[in-house]
């Protein structure tokens, strides 16, 4: 049985570039602001062209500005799926909220954010070149 991987990590921040800082210092993490978007790049590995990480069991993430009315203070996990559609269906049925509907990250895929029965938040991806 093929099992549902994470695939990226999220760190919601008040001020995304202190604390990109803190972290690069700490972890020596090397994080880059993405073009066009308020969104920093944090790559704990190395990836290929495609954004493999190039390490085994590696993962990247991001920094970005907490989302108006999250006053959660947690990273956001993203779990591999390959439908969207039928995991968020899935997870309400099994008692989960989604706080943030399929949502596109332009030629790379859609993301949503849920949380768990007991208030946790996570996020599921499904990686698509078409998305929009």
């Amino acid at each position: 049985m093929k099992k549902n991987p994470v695939v990226h990590f999220e760190i919601y921040a008040d001020d995304p570039d202190k604390l990109g800082q803190f972290y690069t210092n700490l972890f020596d993490w090397t994080i880059e602001r993405m073009p066009g978007m308020d969104y920093r790049l944090i790559k704990t590995v190395e990836t290929d062209a495609k954004g493999t990480p190039s390490q085994a069991g590696g993962i990247n993430g991001g920094i970005l500005k907490r989302p108006a009315g999250y006053e959660g203070r947690a990273w956001i996990n993203y779990v591999n799926v390959k439908s969207l559609e039928a995991a968020i269906d899935r997870a309400q049925k099994l008692g989960a909220t989604v706080m943030k509907g399929k949502s596109p990250v332009p030629a790379m895929g859609w993301f949503a954010i849920l949380t768990d029965p007991q208030g946790n938040p996570f996020a599921i991806w499904q990686s698509d070149p078409n998305a929009k």
